[in-house]
């Protein structure tokens, strides 16, 4: 079964689909300078409408692409703590479109 709303994969084949924050804690952890140097998170669709990567960088740290072509956002930035990355791509992911996810109900009280 594929996942329902969108995957993690990474340079060494690992897959995870609709990860946690504690599961792209892990697959950013296990990134290296050789072999894994990346994990990438997109919808799990043919053409999908936005991309995440994080990638090793060759002086230390992390380079976090995040692309949104409906809302017109591409934004790079490093970051060293891997805390701070899998929180902030949780945080960017919950806000995305995903076709046939039910929308949130806001009622007033």
């Amino acid at each position: 079964m594929g996942a329902q709303y969108f995957g993690a994969d990474s340079e060494n084949g690992d897959r995870i689909d609709d990860p946690s924050e504690d599961a792209l804690f892990m697959m950013i952890s296990d990134l290296n300078d050789s072999d894994n140097t990346f994990v990438v998170v997109q919808p799990d669709e043919d053409d999908p409408a936005w991309f995440a990567s994080v990638a090793v960088l060759d002086e230390g740290g992390y380079e976090i692409v995040r692309r949104d072509t409906v809302r017109s956002e591409h934004e790079v930035i490093t970051e060293t703590s891997i805390n701070d990355i899998a929180r902030d791509l949780t945080i960017w992911i919950a806000g995305r479109d995903f076709p046939g996810r039910p929308t949130r109900q806001v009622t007033d009280f």
